[in-house]
C-alpha cells in the first residue's frame, strides 16, 4: 500500500505517525449487492476514504478475484448435482403431458360451469324483470277496478247511469243534492227559499268535487292513454257536465237570494276554483 512521506523526518518518528494513520476499512460487500448500483455514484461517496487510486483499483481487483474464486468453488461442489439435474429431467415430457391434458380438462370443466351460470344469470334476470312487470300490470289493475267502483258510485249518486233503481228511489236511499238536511246548524244551508223552490247543499257538491278529482289523480297515476280509461273518457265528460250544471244551478240561486247569499257564493267559486273551472263560474255570473 502506498504511503504519505512529509519531509525528512527519522524513520522512527515515521513509524510512530504511521502507525497513528486511519486506515481504510475493506469495501463492504453488501454496497454491491444494490439492484441501483452505479459505479459512478458509489466511487463518488468515497471521497473521505483515506485511500490512494491505486491502492482503491488494487482492492477492487481483489474484491473481483476473490468473487470468481468463490464462484468456481460454487460450481466444483455441486458439480455433481449439475450432472444429475439433466439427468433427472429425462423422462419428464409424459408427466408435462399429463398435467396439461389434466389442466385442458379441467379448463373445459370450468367454461361448461361459467356458461352455466351465464345462462342461469340471464334466466334469473328475466324472471325479475317478468315479476316487475306483473307487479306493475297488479298494480294497474288495482286502479282501474278502484277508478271503475268509484266513477260508478259517483254516476249513481248524480243520477247519470243506468241504474235498476228510477231517479226517485234512488233520491230516498241517496243523500239528497238538493237538500238542506246534512247539517241543519250550518247557517249557509237554508231550509228553502222565499219562492218555496230547494236550495243546493254546497257541502254535498263539494264532496261530490273531492270524489271527481280523486278520480281524476288515479287516472294521471294509471296513465290517460291507457284503452280501459280512453274508453271511459266519455263518462268523466259526462260527470263533469253534469256537476258543472248543478254548480251553475247553485250559483243561480246564490245570485237570486242577493247579499244574503254572501258566504254561500265564497263557498260555490271556491268548488269552482278547485274543478279548474274559474271561466265557467265567470260565464255563470255574467249571465
Amino acid at each position: 500500500m502506498s504511503r504519505f512521506y512529509f519531509g525528512s523526518e527519522d524513520s522512527s518518528d515515521l513509524s510512530d505517525d504511521e502507525d497513528n494513520l486511519p486506515y481504510p476499512t475493506p469495501l463492504p460487500r453488501s454496497s454491491f449487492l444494490d439492484p441501483d448500483f452505479s459505479p459512478t455514484t458509489y466511487l463518488s461517496t468515497l471521497h473521505n476514504r483515506h485511500q490512494t487510486l491505486e491502492d482503491l483499483r488494487s482492492e477492487l481487483r481483489s474484491r473481483s478475484q476473490l468473487l470468481s474464486t468463490e464462484l468456481l468453488n460454487l460450481v466444483n461442489t455441486n458439480y455433481q448435482d449439475f450432472l444429475g439435474l439433466g439427468g433427472s429431467l429425462k423422462g419428464g415430457e409424459e408427466k408435462v403431458e399429463e398435467v396439461r391434458v389434466g389442466l385442458l380438462g379441467f379448463r373445459r370443466e370450468v367454461e361448461g360451469v361459467r356458461k352455466k351460470v351465464v345462462e342461469r344469470g340471464q334466466e334469473v334476470e328475466n324472471l325479475v324483470t317478468q315479476k316487475a312487470m306483473i307487479r306493475k300490470q297488479v298494480k294497474v289493475g288495482k286502479l282501474l277496478l278502484d277508478i271503475e267502483e268509484r266513477l260508478g258510485e259517483l254516476e249513481e249518486r248524480l243520477m247519470v247511469s243506468p241504474s235498476p233503481h228510477s231517479r226517485a228511489e234512488v233520491q230516498e236511499t241517496e243523500a239528497p243534492l238538493l237538500s238542506d238536511s246534512e247539517d241543519e246548524d250550518d247557517s249557509e244551508e237554508g231550509a228553502s227559499a222565499g219562492n218555496g223552490n230547494s236550495m243546493v247543499s254546497t257541502q254535498r257538491l263539494q264532496r261530490l268535487v273531492h270524489q271527481y278529482l280523486y278520480i281524476n289523480n288515479l287516472v294521471v297515476q294509471t296513465g290517460p292513454e291507457h284503452p280501459f280509461l280512453v274508453a271511459q273518457q266519455h263518462r268523466l265528460t259526462r260527470v263533469r257536465n253534469t256537476m258543472l250544471i248543478d254548480l251553475s244551478t247553485a250559483l243561480k240561486q246564490i245570485k237570486a237570494e242577493g247579499s244574503e247569499g254572501k258566504e254561500r257564493m265564497i263557498n260555490v267559486l271556491s268548488i269552482y276554483r278547485e274543478m279548474g273551472e274559474t271561466q265557467e263560474a265567470l260565464k255563470v255570473i255574467r249571465e
